[in-house]
């Protein structure tokens, strides 16, 4: 259905629309939320290719290799053996597809076997339901609640910490990448 593959200079066209479409980002990194110009946008793109301690890797459909998204992990550390989950899915098609859960299983499965990493941890919006179902089916469990941790459209809402440990992550198959 999906593969992970690395992101290219060009991708960043994707991001444009994307970027500037309200219901897309309403879920996502802050910076995005004031992100408007294709300036803007480009330099954000720019350093996120050239990010140390990150894994950023384009979503793309595995029949038409075309862009809709894309994930990884941040903040790695060797010492901890940890990292930060993210995804982004900015082609609405692709929502409620089960591409959420299949990516990230296989993140997870870079995260424990390629990464070598013990734990890997996320936060995502209370009331991003889908989010929150995907995470759960791949295997993180709730940790805990970063109380109106997120202002969105005026609203103040909570952000729930998860996390997968390698001890209790059940390998699926292959990574796809």
């Amino acid at each position: 259905m999906v593969k992970l593959a690395p992101l290219q200079p060009e991708h960043v066209a994707h991001f444009y629309t994307w970027l500037r479409d309200p219901e897309v980002i309403e879920y996502s990194l802050s910076a995005f939320q004031s992100m408007k110009t294709t300036e803007q946008i480009d330099q954000w793109f720019a350093a996120t290719l050239q990010q140390a301690n990150t894994l950023n890797l384009g979503i793309y459909w595995e029949e038409t290799n075309a862009l809709i998204g894309y994930a990884g992990l941040s903040g790695i550390s060797v010492t901890n053996q940890s990292g930060e989950y993210f995804i982004f899915i900015g082609e609405k098609a692709a929502w409620g597809k089960g591409v959420g859960t299949a990516i990230t299983k296989q993140i997870l499965h870079l995260a424990f076997t390629s990464h070598q990493l013990n734990r890997v941890m996320l936060t995502v919006s209370e009331s991003n339901t889908g989010g929150l179902k995907a995470y759960t089916k791949a295997g993180f469990v709730v940790e805990g609640r970063l109380r109106q941790a997120a202002c969105r459209q005026g609203v103040f809402h909570d952000k729930i910490v998860m996390s997968v440990l390698k001890a209790e992550w059940k390998p699926q198959g292959s990574a796809g990448y």
